[in-house]
């Protein structure tokens, strides 16, 4: 049974930096791709970042280049989003997924399996 779990979220100012963990079990993590999307309220869920399954290559959604970073760690079966520069428009309930394949991509349905999500709230 595959779980992925995410923390790291909170309550942050504007201009504060979070780090999200998402530890993953019950499939071989370094074998599959993984992403990072979002949803806030009244909204579809969205694509933030993804990386490959050997860090190789990563991408981001265009509104969070320069501010976040994806990185995995395959020894830890973890994903990591380092945010900084937080906006208040980047409050939502962050979630992690595990890839279908090997490559990073930006499509929802490229990910089969899904975090319950953390709660990042940027306050103005």
């Amino acid at each position: 049974q595959v779980q992925l779990v995410e923390s790291g979220g909170g309550l942050v100012q504007a201009g504060g930096s979070l780090r999200l963990s998402c530890a993953a079990s019950g499939r071989t993590f370094s074998s599959y791709s993984m992403g990072w999307f979002r949803q806030a309220p009244g909204k579809e869920r969205e694509f933030v970042a993804a990386i490959s399954w050997s860090s190789a290559n990563t991408i981001y959604a265009d509104s969070m280049k320069g501010r976040f970073t994806i990185s995995r760690d395959n020894a830890k079966n973890t994903v990591y989003l380092q945010m900084s520069s937080l906006k208040s428009e980047d409050t939502a309930v962050y979630y992690c997924a595990s890839g279908r394949l090997k490559f990073a991509s930006r499509s929802k349905s490229e990910y089969l399996y899904w975090g319950q999500g953390t709660q990042v709230t940027v306050s103005s």
